[in-house]
């Protein structure tokens, strides 16, 4: 199952090898020798709040309403109060907002960089590394590239740096390599990371990302989380309701939008809530794994695995059995129809927080988010035929959507997407 990096393209299952995901050796930042070891130590992260907020509850199928964060706690079979995924990731959500908040309340103005770091004996190869992170998305994220030329020099190297990170993890379970990877690859990794958020990466690519976590106020525990989304790849493949696939699609993409945020920046005349914005970064992977997934029905049911909602499956009229039959019926395009709507809805949830960014950040987030929507349009003009036919967007139209981005980003920031507070 291909995961949505957020703006970004899916990845290509060409460059495990070439990204040295299985590389074992290890360098350390500041005196230029290589040095061996990993670190044990397993951080967390719990969070928890009352606040109101106004987002789309995690069925998807409703308008905006409000609800009380304390709603998603629900009672299992033996009377035990149990988090919701919606919960668990407004948590995150949370944490990450008062990350920024706190940088910029310090700074006063936009989210900003901070003095580069002089690395002795190294600066030539962390300006390597940062060429090599440009050259796998020049490559494989050709349209998002382009965009991000048009960030600042600062924030473009540190996206890059992000985009080959979050590549290299999805190919631990995705790339030609993956039925060889394990749980404790797995562990190694989220060790590997650990040890690169401390100043010691492993590699010349974590080196880029080592260096951009001391430049923006980003933090951990989406990039953890990203991970736990590859373990659960490895383990779960039927997913028994909305609220077991939201949380899926936030691990392996909402993620994403939460790293990015410290990066991309808020415009600093944005009157939204810190919040708010992330919660649309959230929707917009929300959206693009949404995409993902109903674009690649056939593809993910002859690997042996349904991204579905069981019980919405069920309500339908429908099983695992139809989808393995691979039958475009009356049932199934009306089931369709709701769960493109439902991905619209996140969108349509993303595109607000979107024009709330830095200006150099607005158009290729825009292009991307048009762009990756439009897939839902081909499912559709395919007759929702996403068993045999892989629906994608023509080169032409994707031309069309990039000045048109341009056009919206060049809009003000709303002074509205306020979060309601009783």
């Amino acid at each position: 199952m291909s995961v949505a990096l957020v703006w970004m393209v899916s990845p290509n299952t060409k460059v495990l090898n070439c990204f040295g995901v299985l590389d074992s050796s290890s360098f350390v930042l500041g005196d230029g020798r290589a040095k061996m070891g990993r670190k044990q130590k397993r951080d967390s992260c719990c969070l928890s709040s009352s606040t109101e907020v106004k987002y789309l509850s995690t069925s998807g199928l409703q308008s905006e309403s409000k609800f009380r964060i304390l709603s998603s706690m629900v009672a299992n079979p033996a009377g035990e109060i149990e988090v919701t995924s919606e919960q668990k990731v407004y948590d995150v959500v949370l944490k990450q907002a008062a990350l920024v908040e706190k940088q910029l309340r310090t700074s006063g103005d936009d989210v900003d960089v901070k003095p580069d770091i002089i690395l002795p004996g190294n600066l030539s190869l962390l300006g390597e590394a940062y060429d090599r992170c440009r050259e796998v998305c020049a490559e494989y994220a050709k349209t998002f590239y382009l965009g991000t030329l048009l960030m600042t020099p600062e924030r473009r190297r540190a996206i890059w740096a992000i985009y080959v990170w979050c590549r290299r993890t999805d190919e631990l379970v995705d790339g030609p390599n993956a039925s060889h990877i394990t749980p404790q690859a797995l562990d190694r990794w989220e060790s590997r990371l650990e040890d690169l958020f401390q100043g010691r990466p492993f590699d010349m690519l974590d080196a880029a990302l080592s260096d951009t976590v001391t430049q923006f106020p980003v933090d951990i525990q989406p990039f953890k989380d990203m991970i736990e989304g590859m373990r659960m790849d490895l383990r779960k493949s039927i997913y028994t309701n909305f609220d077991e696939l939201y949380l899926y699609c936030y691990y392996v993409a909402g993620t994403v939008g939460l790293m990015s945020v410290p990066v991309m920046g808020i415009a600093p005349d944005s009157q939204a809530t810190t919040e708010s914005v992330y919660n649309a970064a959230l929707a917009l992977g929300i959206a693009n794994q949404l995409t993902n997934i109903l674009r690649d029905v056939g593809e993910d049911a002859r690997r042996g695995r349904i991204y579905l909602p069981q019980d919405e499956l069920a309500q339908a009229g429908l099983s695992d059995t139809d989808i393995y039959a691979g039958k475009v019926t009356d049932k199934w395009r009306s089931f369709m129809q709701s769960q493109i709507k439902r991905a619209r809805m996140f969108f349509d949830e993303a595109e607000k927080g979107v024009m709330e960014l830095s200006e150099a950040s607005r158009w290729p987030v825009l292009a991307s988010l048009l762009l990756y929507r439009q897939i839902l349009d081909e499912i559709e003009a395919n007759d929702y035929n996403n068993f045999t036919k892989r629906a994608y967007v023509s080169k032409a139209k994707k031309l069309l959507a990039l000045p048109m981005a341009y056009t919206k980003s060049l809009i003000l920031p709303s002074r509205t997407l306020e979060i309601n507070r009783a």
